[in-house]
């Protein structure tokens, strides 16, 4: 959840470590719930001989509704091996007939070749990086000409009420950092690098997704959680 108090502040490969043993591959809090409906809705609702790459993927999540959908091939990319080695362990339950790989690496330059998915996904991982149109630009260099890119981040007004991307290892809690980016960055940054903006979300909180009695900003039931996007990358 987001939350108001801020404990230490790691890195986002530091946090990962520690939090790879118990994150799940499913949405589990209220605002990757909603998160993840807005993605899932934008989502082509069939991948059949698609190939789709999801960049910092975790513990393979989307992967997983990938799969789901009938991609041919998968791919993910985390900083994390951790998170990796975690994403390994959720798919290998999940054995259709597909090509699954798993690579490390880092957004701001991919070990993936140039023009590789048709579906490019990027859920919640952009904020963890300074340079937002460095990172739109590595993920349009490999997602195919005419292919589809589904993002999301941490809406940028959480920044401004204090919201933090926070976690638990052995009862202490710690922060993942996070940089703002604004809309108006996006629309920048898409602009210059080609890419066209198909769609805006802005979701919010469904009150039935809360816990009884969770602790949270009550503002997050008045503003939106997250910003997600869907972009297409020019023929």
């Amino acid at each position: 959840m987001l939350v108001m108090t801020r404990p230490a502040m790691l890195e986002p490969a530091e946090a990962y470590a520690l939090w790879a043993s118990s994150y799940p591959a499913y949405a589990h809090n209220p605002v990757m719930q909603v998160e993840e409906r807005a993605m899932l809705g934008l989502m082509p609702s069939t991948l059949q001989g698609q190939a789709v790459l999801d960049v910092g993927c975790g513990s393979g999540r989307y992967m997983l509704h990938a799969l789901r959908r009938g991609a041919t091939r998968v791919i993910g990319v985390d900083l994390s091996p951790q998170m990796l080695k975690r994403a390994g362990t959720e798919l290998a339950t999940f054995q259709p007939d597909t090509e699954v790989d798993l690579v490390q690496g880092g957004l701001a330059a991919l070990p993936v070749p140039d023009a590789r998915a048709n579906l490019t996904i990027c859920g919640l991982v952009i904020g963890h990086l300074e340079s937002l149109e460095q990172s739109l630009a590595e993920l349009c260099r490999v997602t195919r000409p005419g292919g589809t890119l589904l993002c999301s981040d941490v809406h940028p007004i959480g920044h401004a009420l204090g919201w933090v991307r926070d976690f638990k290892s052995d009862g202490r809690r710690y922060v993942v950092r996070h940089t703002q980016h604004l809309y108006s960055h996006w629309h920048a940054a898409c602009a210059t690098l080609g890419l066209r903006i198909e769609q805006v979300l802005e979701p919010r909180l469904d009150p039935a997704d809360i816990p009884d009695g969770a602790h949270f900003d009550r503002m997050a039931l008045e503003v939106p959680v997250a910003l997600v996007f869907q972009l297409s990358r020019a023929s």
